[in-house]
C-alpha cells in the first residue's frame, strides 16, 4: 500500500470541494487515469458520492455508488460486529460477537435487516440500472473521509473478491497513520495532526440524502 497526501492541512468548503482537490491530486500523480476506459469511480454511499462525482468528472470515468451497511450489536448499534457491502458476503468479527454475547439469531436478524436496507438504497440510487462492473478494472473507491477505516476496509475486501486490476482509495481526510493495507494505493487530501472526526475538515458537512445520490448518478 502506498499513501499519497497533500502537504498541509486544510478545511474544505463542502464535499464537492474535497472531490475537486482529490481529482487534482489523482490527475497530477496518475495522468494515465484520465479517459482510461478501464477506470471506474465508486463513491461510498452516501457521503462519498458527491466527492466521487467530482473525481469521475475529472477522470471522464463512469460513476457509481457503493453501499455498505454496518452490522450493529443489538441495543448497542453504535458498536459494529461486522458489515455487509454491495454484492458481497457479510464480514463478521467473531471476537466482537463473542465478547458482547451476540447470538446466532441476533446475527441473522441484523444481517437480514441491513441487507434489506442495502438493497433498498441500491434500488433507489440506480432505478433498475445494473451495478457498474469492476472485474479487471481500475477502481477508484472514494469517501469523504476515514475515521477508523473499518467501512473502507470492508469495501475494499468486497471489491477485491471481484478481481479488479487495482484499487485506489481516495478520501478527503483521515487521521495520522492512516492505513488501508488491503488497497493498492491511498490518496488523502488532508491529514489533520489533531484529527478527531471527519467533519472537522468540512465547513459544510450536512448529511447527504438518497435523493442527492440518485440525482448525481442520474446526471453523471
Amino acid at each position: 500500500m502506498r499513501l499519497h497526501r497533500d502537504h498541509g492541512e486544510r478545511t474544505f468548503r463542502n464535499r464537492d470541494d474535497a472531490g475537486r482537490e482529490l481529482a487534482r491530486l489523482l490527475t497530477r500523480r496518475h495522468s494515465e487515469l484520465v479517459r482510461n476506459p478501464d477506470v471506474v469511480v465508486l463513491g461510498l454511499a452516501r457521503g462519498g458520492v458527491p466527492v466521487a462525482a467530482q473525481i469521475a468528472t475529472a477522470l471522464r470515468a463512469p460513476l457509481d455508488a457503493f453501499v455498505i451497511r454496518k452490522l450493529g450489536v443489538p441495543r448497542r448499534e453504535e458498536l459494529a460486529f461486522g458489515a455487509v457491502a454491495s454484492g458481497g458476503e457479510p464480514l463478521i468479527s467473531d471476537r466482537t460477537v463473542r465478547d458482547f454475547g451476540v447470538t446466532a439469531d441476533d446475527v441473522d436478524a441484523v444481517i437480514a435487516r441491513e441487507r434489506a436496507e442495502l438493497l433498498r438504497r441500491e434500488s433507489v440510487y440506480r432505478q433498475g440500472r445494473p451495478p457498474t462492473p469492476v472485474d479487471n478494472r481500475i477502481v477508484v473507491l472514494v469517501d469523504d473521509g476515514l475515521a477508523t477505516g473499518s467501512s473502507m476496509r470492508v469495501a475494499v475486501e468486497s471489491i477485491r473478491r471481484r478481481h479488479p486490476q487495482q484499487i485506489v482509495v481516495a478520501v478527503g481526510t483521515g487521521p495520522p497513520g492512516i492505513d488501508i493495507r488491503e488497497a493498492d494505493e491511498i490518496v488523502c487530501a488532508t491529514i489533520p495532526s489533531d484529527f478527531w472526526a471527519v467533519g472537522q475538515s468540512y465547513r459544510d458537512f450536512a448529511q447527504v440524502t438518497d435523493a442527492e445520490v440518485q440525482n448525481l448518478l442520474t446526471t453523471e
